[in-house]
């Protein structure tokens, strides 16, 4: 199983990382939710807990619980700045279907 992450994702969460002047990475995982069923967690995270999977990108962690790990296999995080808008973008296989809001998917 794998998740990836690109080197703007990873710039972004450095940069808060810094600031915060705590912290090994983010936790990213999905929770039961919305219209479609899941939506995304994305937190910072201080230390991995015990099962988690770890993905290390240029000194940036991307931790996982075992059960997020299923929805999100293949996954690759992105942060995206398209005019005012920014934001972190979820590129995920899995997805058979979302919201109209785009807040929510199912598998």
């Amino acid at each position: 199983m794998a998740i990836t992450m690109t080197s703007a994702a990873q710039q972004h969460v450095r940069k808060h990382l810094e600031h915060r002047a705590k912290g090994v990475g983010v936790r990213l995982g999905v929770r039961t939710t919305g219209c479609s069923g899941l939506s995304y967690v994305l937190e910072f995270v201080d230390d991995a807990l015990a099962g988690d999977e770890v993905f290390e990108f240029d000194e940036v962690k991307l931790v996982i619980d075992p059960k997020s790990l299923l929805y999100l296999d293949g996954t690759e995080l992105d942060y995206v700045k398209e005019g005012l808008n920014e934001g972190f973008e979820f590129r995920n296989p899995n997805v058979k279907d979302e919201c109209g809001c785009g807040e929510s998917f199912h598998v």
